[in-house]
């Protein structure tokens, strides 16, 4: 997968899920999971490099974009810009 893309679950008009998606190799699973603070959760494919965010309470995004930007900072991952996140911000 060559571009980043957000994934949302909505359930009676509310967010439910989210699921960030990093690029990865063509059907590359999760062979790992490590959880980060109170709400984010990366999973990380074969090579050790994440290939996805898991958001465990995506109405509270904004607050979390500052810590999940720092991580993946350290991973030398591009940041999220909050226009990737614009459903989530919206909700």
């Amino acid at each position: 997968m060559k571009h980043r893309y957000l994934d949302v679950t909505f359930r009676k008009g509310k967010v439910m899920a989210a699921y960030f998606y990093l690029q990865r190799k063509p059907g590359e699973k999760s062979q790992r999971t490590e959880r980060h603070g109170e709400g984010i959760l990366i999973d990380y494919g074969s090579d050790g490099q994440p290939i996805g965010i898991e958001f465990l309470a995506p109405d509270q995004i904004s607050a979390m974009l500052q810590e999940l930007n720092q991580i993946l900072s350290q991973k030398n991952i591009p940041p999220v810009q909050p226009n990737e996140l614009i459903p989530l911000l919206a909700a």
